[in-house]
């Protein structure tokens, strides 16, 4: 079922609590997907890079302590290929107890960099960008705004998932967003199913391509993050994913300053959609919507074979 959504401020430079916001939207379809919650929350464009990165997620049997110490030896490799791969290190905190974030300066190789930090075993790579920072955990959003500290999260724009795991374990790998791995600052949430995945992904991966999920969104990020490397707006590498990706499904894809949906020609998945000149916001239910802006307001659900987007 799963549930997702996505705002974007169109009156500012980035000064609105969209953690905040977010966290409210997801909370109101917390019936739609309570196993976890996903963000991937955009700041005003950095000369830096962030990184967030996923550690260990269990013990594996181990003695507490063992655990610990074994966390802590993670962070310090992580830390140490970053900075042998010549990146300025500016901040290093951790996110919780199992994930850090990583700002940095660097004008090497990002995907060799993500490549290089994702070879420390149990390490994955949630997003890099200079302006996006993916957050994802199981629990409700509620739960994982307050374990990030999210209400305190100022920016642009988000999207956000609430998952209900149906065909795959409830852990933080099949949790969305997903990042265009390794395209920088761009994320994509999407409820439904593509039917040529398999095809899809075999063709990104003879591209060059690696994924880090056996999920479909991951897919969809990576598609369009290709067709934009290739030239392709948002707008025209959406449109030309209608033709091209088979399936019932309505997506959600961010950049570094556009949010965009688009609705397969079926147009089965739900969608509601707010728009007025300060903001736009859309979900798979209007009560979501309902949750952030305090008027009276009419929504509207995009058609069938549709593609938005919408510029901060």
């Amino acid at each position: 079922m799963c549930g997702i959504a996505g705002i974007i401020y169109r009156d500012g430079g980035g000064e609105r609590k969209v953690g905040r916001d977010m966290t409210a939207m997801l909370q109101a379809m917390k019936h739609r997907g309570p196993d976890s919650t996903g963000y991937a929350l955009y700041r005003p464009e950095s000369d830096g890079f962030v990184m967030h990165v996923k550690l260990m997620e269990s013990n594996n049997g181990h003695a507490e302590f063992e655990f610990a110490e074994r966390l802590r030896r993670q962070r310090a490799e992580v830390e140490s290929r970053v900075v042998a791969l010549g990146a300025q290190v500016t901040d290093i905190k951790p996110a919780t107890d199992h994930a850090m974030t990583i700002t940095f300066g660097f004008d090497g190789d990002l995907k060799q960099l993500a490549d290089y930090v994702e070879d420390v075993r149990g390490t994955e790579v949630l997003s890099l960008g200079k302006s996006l920072e993916i957050v994802k955990d199981l629990g409700d959003a509620k739960t994982v705004a307050g374990e990030y500290h999210l209400d305190d999260f100022v920016g642009t724009h988000a999207i956000g998932h609430a998952r209900m795991a149906t065909e795959s374990d409830v852990d933080i790998a099949n949790a969305h967003p997903y990042w265009a791995y390794p395209f920088p600052d761009v994320a994509v949430v999407h409820n439904g199913q593509l039917t040529n995945y398999h095809q899809w992904k075999r063709r990104l991966e003879r591209a060059g391509h690696r994924f880090q999920s056996e999920c479909d969104s991951e897919i969809i990020a990576v598609y369009l993050a290709e067709r934009m490397a290739q030239g392709d707006s948002l707008e025209d590498a959406m449109q030309r994913s209608l033709r091209e990706l088979d399936g019932v499904f309505t997506y959600i894809c961010v950049t570094e300053d556009a949010l965009g949906v688009a609705k397969d020609e079926l147009g089965a998945k739900p969608l509601v959609l707010y728009e007025s000149d300060d903001l736009v916001a859309l979900a798979s239910e209007e009560i979501a919507i309902r949750k952030v802006v305090d008027r009276e307001i009419e929504t509207y659900d995009p058609y069938e074979g549709e593609v938005m987007v919408w510029t901060r």
